[in-house]
Order: C-alpha cells, then structure tokens, then sequence
C-alpha cells in the first residue's frame, strides 16, 4: 500500500517527528511505500482565497497550482496518515488550512470523495487522559476526525489516536510512544 504521511509541527526536532519516524519505520517495516509530506517545510501556504473557493455552480472545479499539485500527491496515494500536536482540542492551523483547501468540493466531498481505503490521524496531547474524559474532548474528537472529516469524505476506515501528557512525560513514556507509533505504522493495514 502507498501511504501519504503529512506531519505538522514547526520545529524538525520535536516529538511529533520522532514520533512520525518511528510510525513511518513500522510503515516500511510492514513492507509499505510512503511518501513525508512536512507541511511546514515544504511552504505550503494554509490560507485559503478566491481561487479556491468553490464554484458552486461549475461542474468542473479549477483550484490554483499549489493545490491541483497537492490533490495530485493525494491521487498517487491509497490510504493516508497525519502526524500532529493537539492544540484546542484540534489540529494546527497549518494542518486545518491543507484540509480546508485540498480536501474541496469535487474532490474529497460533493460529487467526488477521496478514493483512500483508510486514514490515521496520530495527534500528540500535553495533557493527561483524565482532562479529556472529564469533559469527553476524546470523543468529541474521535467523532470530529473519523466521522466528520473520513466518513464524509469516503473513507471507509478511519482511526484517531492519541498519545497522552507529552509535553512533561513520565518515565518509560516515550519508549511506549515510540512504540505505540512504530506498531501503528507495523498493522496500519489492520486497523
């Protein structure tokens, strides 16, 4: 399987990118091609304008360059995983704007869906598991990615992950991270 894997963080020597490597050497591991796309690296601009914006009445849709090009990528895939730190409960902005502008209509929702057999959506959280059950943030947004963002863009099988209290870890956390990563990337086929 070829598997897109887009990582957002700002820094190159942050834990969401060991975290990525490890997923990614699981990935190979289990005999997987796949293609890092580093948003922040690779300039990709988040923020959408006119020339992305939906013509609702068009049955054809033209975006500009930039994100025709990253649809392509998309195309040249079958399944995807995302690698990113939750902040508010949610994804980065730089993240948030690749989804608001190459996930469009005509190609990820509308009359076209993504064509992916499976997604994983691997987000690092600073705080512990018991700040997000109190108020159920983990399923509000285990809901949010696998059903309002995989489910409606035809995804059939979409799993969220999160990897608790990162920021002050505790001792023998990070081996079980790198770990958990690796073996995600090991039976990506499976979930």
């Amino acid at each position: 399987m070829k598997v897109l894997t887009v990582v957002t963080h700002p820094r190159k020597d942050s834990l969401t990118f060991t975290i990525a490597d490890c997923f990614v050497q699981g990935l190979k591991e289990a005999g997987h091609e796949t293609e890092v796309l580093d948003l922040y690296r690779s300039d990709f601009n988040p923020v959408l304008w006119e020339k992305d914006e939906p013509d609702w009445s068009a049955n054809r849709q033209h975006y500009s360059s930039e994100v025709e090009r990253e649809m392509k990528r998309m195309q040249e895939h079958d399944a995807l995983a995302f690698v990113f730190p939750l902040w508010w409960w949610s994804m980065p902005a730089m993240l948030k704007g690749y989804i608001d502008r190459v996930w469009n209509w005509g190609f990820a929702y509308g009359p076209g869906k993504l064509h992916h057999e499976r997604v994983l959506w691997l987000s690092l959280a600073g705080a512990p598991i018991e700040r997000f059950e109190k108020r159920h943030y983990d399923q509000m947004m285990s809901h949010y990615f696998n059903v309002g963002l995989a489910d409606y863009c035809g995804i059939p099988n979409s799993k969220f992950e999160l990897l608790y209290e990162t920021i002050k870890p505790q001792p023998g956390y990070m081996e079980a991270w790198m770990n958990r990563a690796y073996n995600l990337g090991l039976n990506y086929a499976r979930h």
